[in-house]
């Protein structure tokens, strides 16, 4: 804070503080304690709301535990989600490593540009630009059917393959943008003193690399992974009759049930049940929230 004010005056730095403190209070911390406060009441007719019958339980949370079919579709999104987050890795940690160790300087400014460009256009339109090149009758098809990859069209929106395709386009730069910070900022002499040894060049990213950027690969991934799991576009538009994403459930309460504290416990359940996950895999991987944080 004193940085703040000497670098910019008491006027600027009371605004931006200010500004901070609206959205985290506005639009965050009031709408969770609203959503959360409403998880443990009963969904009740306007006129029995205040009444004998609205008490504070948890028969909201159990409705979860109660159907073998919302626990499956909860299990396959933690399932999926995961896998998005994997593809994204082995996408993103090659490219961060070309950007930030074989590029040339005077061309990082156009290979971002590049890799951005993609972002100027909403989610919502991008999705649907997926949505056409996936279909039976599709670019994708007709390019593989072309240059004779495939004999038969393949129907590429069935089961979790298009929301998978969806999730890693929309996402991979989350952890790509964390993995190239993080290996930028190795010293380059280390990778060549490793050669100079003799060392091969897979065991010098095993070795040297990726220990590195272990807390790029840990912000990117824990950041992928929530995204993923908490998407609804991506799934509404992509996934097929087969496959179904947890937050579609939490939609459906809300909107066609009109049930919004059944919903909002659901949407507390995902948000406790993801972050139990990511704790158990950061403590498996040994990575502390102090490596997200550089």
């Amino acid at each position: 804070m004193t940085d703040l004010l000497r670098r910019y005056g008491p006027v600027l730095s009371g605004l931006f503080a200010a500004l901070t403190a609206f959205w985290l209070l506005a639009l965050v911390v009031l709408p969770d304690l609203y959503l959360f406060e409403n998880s443990f009441r009963p969904y009740l007719p306007i006129s029995e709301v205040g009444g004998p019958k609205d008490f504070y339980s948890f028969d909201n949370y159990l409705t979860f535990f109660h159907s073998p079919i919302h626990i499956q579709v909860f299990v396959w999104t933690i399932v999926y989600s995961a896998i998005v987050t994997l593809l994204c890795f082995v996408i993103a940690y090659p490219l961060a490593y070309y950007l930030s160790k074989v590029a040339r300087s005077n061309l990082l400014p156009t290979l971002f540009l590049l890799i951005l460009v993609p972002l100027w256009v909403s989610e919502v339109l991008r999705s649907f630009a997926w949505f056409i090149i996936l279909a039976l009758k599709g670019p994708l098809n007709i390019l593989l059917l072309g240059i004779g990859v495939i004999d038969q069209p393949i129907r590429w929106l069935t089961g979790f393959r298009g929301v998978i395709i969806g999730l890693v386009y929309t996402y991979v730069l989350f952890m790509l943008f964390p993995l190239y910070n993080a290996i930028q900022s190795l010293d380059t002499n280390q990778i060549e003193a490793a050669e100079d040894l003799g060392s091969p060049w897979w065991r010098t990213h095993w070795r040297v690399i990726l220990p590195h950027a272990k807390p790029g690969i840990a912000s990117g991934s824990v950041m992928v992974f929530m995204l993923s799991a908490g998407s609804i576009l991506v799934p509404t538009l992509l996934a097929s009759t087969s496959s179904r994403w947890f937050t579609e459930i939490i939609q459906q309460w809300m909107f066609e049930s009109q049930d919004w504290n059944t919903g909002s416990a659901y949407a507390f359940m995902l948000l406790l049940l993801c972050t139990i996950f990511v704790s158990v895999v950061m403590r498996l991987f040994r990575v502390k929230l102090s490596d997200i944080a550089k």
